[in-house]
């Protein structure tokens, strides 16, 4: 059985969620929520409309702070202002094909953002544990059929792989130059990535478009169906994240990267997860920037030293998006319903 979040740890706890009102932040504060942390957030505005964020009112149940990680200051003042004991840090601009768009923007976010918040828990002292999120696309793709361990070569075809390999660099230096000593803060980093659930309706990402075609009465257009993912339910690689920091805040030796990834099985073609969810499609001819074909990763690390194990497989994860979608779609109460899913995950 996999390790799970233990309330007793987070119960009272000071946490910082950075990027707080994107997908997957906004499930990360209301599980914290749920487990009796006391929680803020660092965010430059609500990335999509409709949001997780607002659709589930999460910003009345915790204290939010506006905030761009760009601006080192405003990271300073917020850290100093919440004094978290716990940082998860998710605030990124996580779109491959945006980052074509926006090279530069992507790496101010993605690498020197990353840096503000390492410098801002460097310099401040109430901060125990902190785990950095980057993607299962940190790595130096080579289209191989095995899954890539944390001591793969790192890389990125696209802008926004390489700033996220960056950022796992830049991790990596903190924790050995200002972050290995006792009464520092323990520094991990989490690699994990196509993530599905409810509230997710972040642009060019196949669950969203799904959903918005299926309300606009539309064929989904799909870009590569023979493309090789590592699906997985959101709340997965969350409980990783939170049993990662439980941890490290335990023993500072375990912090270092880890993968958070699916079982073999769920590791499936775009095709695949297209027709389970039972949606008209067409292939979209492009032309498109490159994208990887096969992606998927080796979480033995996580598995054996951690504990930890995908606790919900990809059919299980995929109804739970399906009724989260559905639920919104007819207008009900999507804040209990997302308690009732962390509740009923564990």
């Amino acid at each position: 059985m996999s390790a799970l979040p233990d309330p007793a740890f987070w119960s009272g706890r000071r946490v910082l969620v950075t990027g707080d009102t994107g997908f997957k932040g906004a499930w990360l504060a209301l599980w914290l929520v749920e487990l009796g942390a006391r929680v803020s957030g660092l965010a430059n505005g609500v990335p999509t409309e409709p949001s997780l964020w607002e659709a589930a009112g999460v910003g009345a149940l915790i204290e939010h702070h506006g905030g761009d990680v760009r601006d080192a200051a405003r990271v300073a003042e917020v850290v100093e202002a919440a004094e978290p004991e716990v940082v998860f840090h998710l605030a990124a601009q996580p779109m491959v094909r945006r980052s074509y768009l926006e090279p530069a923007e992507t790496y101010a976010t993605n690498v020197m953002g990353t840096v503000h918040v390492l410098d801002a828990i460097r310099r401040a002292g109430s901060v125990r544990a902190g785990v950095v999120v980057t993607t299962d696309k940190v790595y130096d793709n080579r289209e191989w059929p095995w899954g890539y361990r944390e001591d793969e070569p790192l890389g990125g075809h696209d802008p926004y792989s390489s700033s996220k390999g960056a950022a796992e660099l830049a991790t990596a230096a903190y924790r050995s130059s200002f972050f290995s000593a006792d009464g520092t803060a323990a520094i991990a980093s989490a690699r994990a990535g196509n993530v599905i659930g409810g509230g997710d309706w972040g642009e060019d990402r196949l669950v969203p478009d799904i959903y918005r075609a299926v309300a606009a009465g539309e064929a989904v257009r799909i870009r590569n169906p023979h493309a090789i993912r590592p699906w997985q339910h959101v709340l997965n690689p969350l409980s990783g994240y939170l049993v990662l920091a439980e941890r490290i805040w335990a023993d500072r030796a375990l912090a270092k990267a880890y993968n958070f990834g699916p079982a073999d099985d769920d590791v499936r073609p775009v095709g695949w997860l297209v027709e389970q969810l039972a949606v008209h499609s067409e292939i979209d001819d492009g032309p498109h920037p490159h994208e990887a074909h096969w992606l998927k990763l080796d979480s033995s690390l996580a598995r054996t030293t951690l504990g930890w194990s995908p606790a919900w497989g990809l059919a299980e994860g995929l109804r739970a998006t399906a009724d989260w979608y559905r639920a919104h779609r007819a207008g009900d109460d999507v804040l209990a319903l997302t308690r009732s899913q962390i509740a009923a995950f564990g």
